[in-house]
């Protein structure tokens, strides 16, 4: 398969999780999506040996037509200022 036309779309959503989801919900027709000041909020709750609740899984929005790209952050208060999305079409390259 060889593109032709990569076709790239960069927002700044100011840590709006609602604006990331109508983005990835409407944009489809876009092959890369690159989000500024992305929001970190808690998935989910993780099992540990030293926290009965559970460890907080930090993390952003995730779509299933679309794979999520971002740097692993160091520590609680560091979060990566852009991520990337890329359409699943694009999963064969």
């Amino acid at each position: 398969m060889i593109i032709k036309n990569l076709k790239i779309f960069s927002q700044n959503v100011q840590k709006n999780s609602l604006i990331i989801n109508t983005i990835l919900e409407l944009l489809i027709h876009f092959d890369i999506i690159l989000i500024q000041e992305p929001p970190s909020s808690e998935i989910q709750k993780i099992p540990s040996s030293l926290n009965c609740e559970g460890d907080p899984l930090i993390g952003s929005v995730h779509h299933s037509n679309w794979i999520l790209f971002a740097r692993t952050p160091s520590g609680d208060k560091d979060s990566p200022r852009v991520i990337s999305y890329i359409n699943i079409h694009l999963l064969s390259f």
